[in-house]
């Protein structure tokens, strides 16, 4: 005979039982020594990171997790209260995902930094300030005066920002696609264009308005049109006055070839997809003009549109080049050393750290000496990791000079494009099929469920297929059923539950992949790419997965 014994503990006594297992597994904080004031005292050092994104994000967050802040204080400056998880940007355009999962607020993540809302307007590292230009109000326009920070410590993490030309009219008819506001006012403006075709019957006029230029043949205009060019044909078969062939979508790019991340192969596989879906590409061509929207291009092509995307590229933040003393590059960057600290003529400078994509930093795995990393989120979350690592050794320490540093060396892990409609292309670097994300630049999202709500005048919700991100317990639970698929070749065999006897089934069980209907997206350890729109009606029934690059990826609905 087996005696089952059962404990019950009280609330009480859980959250104890919690605290105190909490207590014993977090590490050490390091002790920091105070530092000389001007009258003589003494008093905590300071941290000051500029910059808000990946990197000054994870500095942060490692900060406060290694150091005790009431020995030290950390400040965030950034013009934006959030990080952007931008590689999520074309999902946000299209609508297959929320703008509020693709944020991690700062002062609900980084409790105990001092958050900053403000631009950096200038860095003299000689006198230890930064000056901070807060934002200007929308109702009154006034202008705010400028203040100074002092700083002991100063991490350069202001990332990068798009990179204009002087085109004409450019300033003026183009949008951008950067931030979390710029994919919901593209995705509010495509859906509004199309519901002005259809109640116009003005033939010049439609045309202009069904017409969608992205300039730039990159990671962002590639997965940005093929994301909005899936949500446009979606929204055009429910409304009988537009036909398919009315929607015109234009893929400008000045060099020989798309996607230049990606090898000769998959960047022609890229193209290929593109072209099959009517998407006009145009390779080895420049935008010339687009003065009130007529758009000319270098190959003597001329049309009108409405909507012009400018994906072409970024650069470093333009105050390193016009209000810094600290040293940088031909292309704008920080120099810096594979220690991360900033670098004159080779040497170190004292109190100053740079990393992400405004900071130029060696890369120890490339057989060139001269090469940098490149600008990916895959490479910022680390380099934060080890900027942080570094300064702590050097906080504790009380002095750089004798403190033994880690150097920075990673290698790439590979890359990921989507290419909505179920079309997807990355290189293979060892990977497990399971473990497959957007390698290239997505770690995971900090606290999804601490995101903040969706920015205003967001009135488009996208297509009613579309469906949230899921939660925690619900990403674990596809994961589990994607292991399970990728094991055995398919999605789960189980068979269906059978309703209780003498209770009336009121309609058939579902599997994980319901027929004929195809999921948004498909889930892989806790991230998610996104596939494009749902593409019922076309989606054969049986249809489990989608090969990418010779790796089956199972399909799993989001309920």
């Amino acid at each position: 005979m087996i005696r089952r014994t059962t404990i019950a503990l009280s609330t009480a006594g859980l959250l104890a039982a919690g605290a105190a297992l909490a207590l014993a597994v977090r590490p050490a904080r390091h002790d920091v020594p105070d530092v000389a004031a001007g009258t003589g005292s003494r008093r905590p050092p300071r941290v000051v990171i500029a910059g808000g994104g990946y990197v000054g994000f994870c500095v942060a967050r490692a900060l406060r997790a290694q150091l005790n802040l009431d020995q030290v204080e950390i400040a965030i400056i950034d013009s934006r209260a959030y990080m952007t998880y931008q590689p999520f940007l074309p999902e946000v355009a299209a609508g297959s995902i929320q703008p509020r999962h693709v944020v991690a607020p700062h002062r609900r993540n980084l409790d105990g930094v001092t958050i900053i809302t403000g631009a950096v307007a200038a860095i003299d590292h000689a006198g230890r300030t930064v000056t901070v230009r807060p934002p200007t109000p929308q109702s009154t326009h006034e202008r705010v005066e400028p203040y100074t920070l002092t700083y002991d410590h100063l991490v350069i993490a202001l990332g990068a920002e798009a990179r204009t030309l002087p085109i004409p009219g450019l300033a003026e008819q183009a949008m951008g696609f950067k931030q979390v506001e710029e994919a919901t006012a593209l995705r509010n403006r495509v859906l509004t264009r199309i519901e002005d075709a259809a109640s116009t019957w003005d033939t010049e006029r439609r045309r202009r308005l069904l017409t969608f230029v992205f300039v730039g043949g990159g990671f962002a205009g590639v997965e940005a049109i093929a994301e909005l060019e899936d949500m446009a044909r979606a929204t055009v078969r429910t409304i009988p006055s537009i036909e398919q062939r009315d929607v015109r979508f234009v893929l400008v790019e000045g060099s020989r070839r798309i996607l230049p991340e990606l090898t000769e192969e998959l960047s022609g596989y890229g193209l290929q997809q593109l072209r099959e879906r009517g998407i006009d590409v145009r390779l080895n061509t420049f935008l010339n003009s687009c003065v009130d929207g007529h758009v000319v291009l270098s190959d003597g092509t001329e049309f009108d549109a409405d909507t012009i995307v400018w994906t072409a590229g970024v650069k470093a933040a333009p105050v390193l080049q016009t209000a810094s003393d600290l040293p940088i590059d031909a292309r704008g960057r920080v120099t810096a050393l594979p220690t991360l600290q900033v670098a004159r003529d080779g040497a170190p400078v004292e109190g100053a750290w740079a990393a992400g994509d405004c900071a130029a930093v060696p890369d120890l795995t490339s057989e060139d000496p001269e090469a940098t990393c490149a600008p990916t989120a895959q490479h910022a979350v680390r380099q934060a990791k080890l900027l942080a690592d570094n300064l702590v050794a050097v906080l504790a320490a009380g002095d750089e000079n004798g403190v033994p540093l880690k150097s920075y060396a990673h290698e790439n892990l590979g890359t990921v494009a989507s290419l909505g409609h179920r079309q997807g292309r990355r290189p293979h670097h060892g990977a497990e099929p399971a473990r497959l994300h957007r390698l290239d630049r997505s770690p995971r999202l900090p606290r999804l469920r601490d995101a903040d709500p969706q920015p205003e005048g967001a009135h488009h919700d996208g297509l009613a297929g579309r469906r949230r991100l899921p939660s925690r317990p619900g990403l674990l639970r596809l994961h589990r059923r994607a292991r399970r698929g990728l094991r055995h070749g398919g999605p789960s065999r189980r068979r269906p539950r059978r309703p209780p006897q003498g209770r009336r089934q009121r309609g058939p069980e579902r599997s994980a992949v319901d027929d004929g209907v195809e999921p948004a997206c498909v889930v892989l350890g806790a991230e998610q790419i996104s596939l494009g729109a749902d593409r019922h009606r076309e989606q054969p029934a049986g249809t489990v997965g989608v090969l990418v690059d010779g790796a089956r990826l199972v399909d799993d609905r989001h309920r």
